[in-house]
C-alpha cells in the first residue's frame, strides 16, 4: 500500500502500518520528511503525487490501497486523490482537514473520507470530562467506551447483572486492574477498580458510564 504526505499523521499511519506487517511505499515533496522516514518503511519516494505519469512510474496503480495524508495543501491533497481513482486504486483513504475539503473528496468518489482532528477531539472530549477511559465512534451512533466498573456490580458476574438487557449495551473485554484485557463471559465477575470496554449505541452508552 502507500501512503502519501508523511507529516505527523501520514508518518505515524505508514510506521503503524509497517508494524503490522504491510509493505508501505511513503511518498512525500519534501526530500526532509521522506529522509526521516526512510529507516522505517519499506520503501520512500520524494515526489509530485499530482503528476499522473509520476504516479503510474511509481506504480501507484497496482496498489490494493492508498492513503492521501496531505496537511495543509488542499489543492495537492484534491488532485492527488483524484488521480488515485482514475488510476483504479482499489480503496482510496482520503484525510480531511475540514468539513468543506472532506465534502470535495466524498464527492470525488474517495472510499474514505477521515477527519482525525475531528475525530480525536470528539474522544478527548470525553475523556477529559471524566466520564470515560477511551471512547472511539464505530460510526456516528455506536461507540466503544472504555471504563470503570460501576461500585454497585461489585462481587457480581455479568450473567447476574443482565447488563445486555437492563442497559442495552455489551461488555466486550474486562482488565482486572494489571492492563491486561481479556473477553468478557457470563462467568465474568466484576470488581471496584476493574476496567471494562463497552459497546453500543450512544445515547445508552452514555447513560451506563453515568453509573456509580
Amino acid at each position: 500500500m502507500v501512503v502519501i504526505g508523511l507529516g505527523r499523521f501520514g508518518s505515524a499511519l505508514a510506521v503503524e502500518l509497517v508494524n503490522g506487517g504491510h509493505q508501505v511505499l511513503g511518498i512525500d515533496s519534501d526530500e526532509r520528511l521522506v529522509q526521516a522516514m526512510s529507516s522505517q518503511l519499506t520503501h520512500v519516494v520524494t515526489a509530485d503525487t499530482t503528476d499522473e505519469e509520476t504516479l503510474r512510474e511509481l506504480g501507484v496503480q497496482d496498489m490494493d490501497s492508498a492513503v492521501v495524508a496531505i496537511g495543509a495543501d488542499l489543492e495537492s491533497s484534491i488532485l492527488t486523490t483524484s488521480l488515485l481513482l482514475q488510476l483504479g486504486v482499489k480503496q482510496v483513504w482520503a484525510k480531511s482537514n475540514s468539513t468543506s475539503h472532506g465534502r470535495i473528496l466524498e464527492q470525488l468518489g474517495a472510499h474514505h473520507v477521515i477527519f482525525p482532528e475531528k475525530e480525536m477531539g470528539r474522544r478527548v472530549a470525553h475523556m477529559v470530562s471524566g466520564e470515560s477511559l477511551d471512547y472511539v465512534h464505530i460510526d456516528e451512533d455506536f461507540v466503544m467506551v472504555k471504563c470503570e466498573s460501576p461500585v454497585q456490580f461489585d462481587g457480581k458476574n455479568l450473567a447476574e447483572l443482565k447488563i445486555r438487557s437492563t442497559y442495552g449495551v455489551t461488555v466486550v473485554a474486562v482488565s482486572h486492574g494489571d492492563g491486561n484485557y481479556v473477553p468478557a463471559f457470563p462467568e465474568t465477575v466484576l470488581s471496584t477498580g476493574d476496567h471494562l470496554v463497552i459497546a453500543g449505541r450512544k445515547k445508552p452508552l452514555d447513560e451506563f458510564v453515568q453509573l456509580d
